[in-house]
């Protein structure tokens, strides 16, 4: 089952600090906890499979623990932004002050 590609809009955190994330809703995946931590680091991308909370996708972009409105949650690393990482503090700039922004997830050849 190929997800890409995948297009959504990414929005601001609410509770982790300096991030921003795609909420899931009930998407099932699968998947338990691998690799899990509420500690990202900038470029890190987790997923959180679902349990406590929704299913959803969380970008850091600067210091923040994941958390929800439940409390402080763990998210499978599975992805970190390798080029372009400067670029992070902006786009996180312009999603807090912007509000939702356009994302697409695709396969480069």
């Amino acid at each position: 089952m190929s997800l890409l590609p995948y297009e959504q809009q990414i929005i601001h955190v609410r509770w982790n600090g300096e991030g921003c994330w795609i909420p899931l809703g009930n998407t099932d995946f699968g998947l338990g906890f691998e690799n899990a931590t509420s500690d990202p680091a900038p470029g890190q991308f987790l997923l959180y499979p679902g349990g406590f909370s929704e299913t959803e996708l969380l970008l850091a972009y600067g210091g923040g623990r994941f958390a929800s409105k439940m409390g402080q949650l763990a998210g499978n690393h599975f992805l970190t932004i390798g080029k372009g990482h400067e670029n992070l503090l902006a786009l996180g700039t312009k999603v807090l002050w912007e509000g939702a922004q356009d994302i697409l997830f695709e396969r480069l050849e």
